[in-house]
C-alpha cells in the first residue's frame, strides 16, 4: 500500500544556504497543495462511481459511459483525473471505430496515500463527505427493500485500542469489498451498497460544560 508522509520543516541550521531553504518551503508547499488535490479529486459523485464501476472490471471512458449513462466526454475527463491521481491504472486496449482506446481499472490499495501528505483542512473532508452524501441518496433510491441491509450510526467515546480495534475491522471489511468485487450484472451476484466513513472528532466540541454543582 503507498503512503506519503511530511513533517514541517525547521530553520535552516548552520551551513544551509537560504536557496536550499527556500526549495525546502517551495517542495512543502507543492506537496501541501497535492496533498490536498489528492483527497479532494474524490469529492465528485461520478468519480466515487467510476472507482466502483472499476473496481470489479477494467472499461474504456466509452464503455463505462455506457454502463453509467453519461456522455463519454464527461467520463473521459473525470478519468483522466482520477488517473492523474494515481487512482486509476490503464491496464490495456480496446479497439474503436479503427483506433484504440485505454481501458482503466482501480487498484483500491491506492486510495492509502489520499490526504497522507500533510495534515488536511476539514473543508477537503467536507467536499467528500457532500459527494458521499449525494451518491449514498443514489443509491437509496434503488435500493432493494426485499432484501435486509445493516445500518450503524453512531457519536461515542471508545478506548483508544477500541478504536484501533474498530478501525481496523472496518479496513478489513473494504478490503474484502473490494478484493470480491465482480463485473456489474454478474449472474448470481448481489449489487451491493456499502459506504463506511470512521474518523476521531476533536474532543473539546464534543460535550458540554458541566453544571456547578449547588
Amino acid at each position: 500500500m503507498p503512503h506519503s508522509r511530511s513533517g514541517p520543516s525547521g530553520p535552516p541550521g548552520p551551513g544551509t544556504s537560504r536557496t536550499a531553504a527556500a526549495q525546502g518551503a517551495a517542495v512543502d508547499s507543492a506537496a501541501t497543495e497535492a496533498s490536498v488535490a489528492d483527497l479532494r479529486v474524490l469529492a465528485h459523485p461520478l468519480r466515487l462511481r467510476l472507482l466502483s464501476l472499476l473496481t470489479g472490471e477494467a472499461y474504456s471512458a466509452a464503455e463505462a459511459a455506457r454502463i453509467l449513462d453519461q456522455s463519454q466526454a464527461n467520463v473521459s475527463y473525470h478519468l483522466r483525473r482520477l488517473h492523474q491521481a494515481g487512482l486509476v491504472d490503464a491496464v490495456g486496449e480496446v479497439t474503436v471505430r479503427g483506433g484504440t482506446a485505454k481501458r482503466y481499472r482501480h487498484d483500491p490499495d491506492s486510495g492509502e496515500r489520499l490526504g497522507r501528505g500533510v495534515p488536511q483542512g476539514v473543508d477537503a473532508y467536507l467536499a467528500l463527505a457532500g459527494a458521499l452524501g449525494e451518491e449514498l441518496r443514489r443509491r437509496t433510491a434503488q435500493r432493494d427493500t426485499a432484501v435486509r441491509g445493516e445500518m450503524t450510526d453512531a457519536e461515542v467515546w471508545l478506548e483508544p485500542e477500541v478504536w484501533a480495534g474498530v478501525r481496523e475491522r472496518a479496513r478489513e471489511v473494504g478490503d474484502e469489498l473490494h478484493r470480491c468485487a465482480l463485473p456489474p450484472g454478474t449472474d448470481g451476484a448481489v449489487r451491493v451498497s456499502a459506504t463506511m466513513v470512521l474518523f476521531a472528532m476533536r474532543a473539546a466540541e464534543s460535550t458540554p460544560p458541566a453544571e456547578p454543582a449547588d
